[in-house]
């Protein structure tokens, strides 16, 4: 009997070759939905279907896939985007996917969410997964509208809402802190000891093949998190642990920096970095879901990366 069939789409970019990658070795046969031909992998199969700002006929695409782990959409770019364009892109394009899987008879459909949907704070208690939603961007909205409607379809559909997402290649808050990491001097992060919740590129891959799994309940939003959080400089000693070094940290007061911060006009910045997000993963931890790699190992190996690359 034939492996399933999995129809990805997103699969380029930061988080994608990584997902790709765990579907195959775990033996699943891969459709990869593209917005344009590129280069072909001997493993998957391709198809183009085009942008999704516009309409896309999902038939051809979907023809003989048991599952869809639909990862494409628009990244959380920060303000000026119009938020017609993230709705398009996020909330209709999901929409529009879904019904054509629902209509195709998919077994099951996993959707890549974002934690934002649940929540825009940087700084605040742990996050409850059965909180009511309070999206504040259109970023965060966009995806709760996805969810929304997700659910309104006769569909047995996983929504997955990861928080911050850390592995090679990244880029954004946690590259700017690799490259912190790699300065040769002292930090002056060794107070800044608020919990935060990361996840590791391959904790996500595996999320992503629990939640097509049996034992994940359906028709569910779960946070999908490292288990353990973990502080700015816990990250910054990983980080240099992995570059064969220590910590080399001063226990500079957090609000001290936060004024220094504000001063600079980069208070917002230094509370996404150095804020407390928890976010516990229990819906995915009680269904049987254990992560393979352990958030100080992995941030460990991301800066070993870094410096052979």
């Amino acid at each position: 009997m034939a492996e399933p069939r999995i129809l990805v789409t997103g699969a380029t970019g930061f988080v994608g070759p990584h997902v790709v990658t765990a579907l195959t070795q775990s033996g699943y046969r891969l459709r990869l939905a593209l917005r344009r031909p590129g280069p072909a992998r001997a493993d998957v199969e391709t198809v183009v279907v085009g942008d999704m700002a516009g309409p896309i006929d999902w038939a051809p695409a979907l023809l003989d896939v048991d599952h869809v782990v639909h990862m494409a959409g628009l990244a959380h770019a920060g303000p000026g985007l119009d938020e017609a364009l993230y709705r398009r892109i996020n909330t209709d394009a999901t929409r529009e996917l879904a019904r054509a899987a629902q209509e195709a008879g998919i077994r099951r459909f996993v959707y890549l969410s974002s934690v934002k949907a649940l929540t825009g704070a940087f700084d605040g208690p742990p996050l409850a997964e059965d909180a009511v939603p309070a999206p504040d961007d259109a970023y965060g909205r966009s995806k709760l509208a996805a969810e929304q409607g997700l659910a309104a379809l006769d569909l047995d559909w996983v929504a997955l809402r990861p928080v911050l997402i850390y592995g090679p290649g990244v880029k954004a808050n946690m590259a700017a802190l690799l490259r912190l990491a790699r300065l040769p001097l002292p930090l002056p992060f060794g107070g800044l000891q608020a919990p935060r919740s990361l996840l590791a590129v391959e904790n996500l891959a595996s999320a992503i093949l629990f939640a097509l799994g049996e034992d994940c309940p359906p028709r569910r939003c779960c946070l999908v998190a490292d288990p353990e959080p973990i502080s700015v400089a816990g990250m910054i000693a990983a980080l240099r642990a992995g570059l064969g070094r220590g910590p080399g940290l001063m226990p500079v007061p957090a609000h001290w920096l936060r004024g220094l911060a504000r001063r600079a006009g980069r208070e917002e910045t230094f509370v996404k970095l150095a804020g407390s997000l928890v976010a516990r993963p229990q819906r995915l931890l009680s269904a049987g879901w254990r992560p393979p790699v352990e958030t100080e190992a992995a941030l460990a190996r991301l800066a070993a990366s870094a410096r052979a690359g």
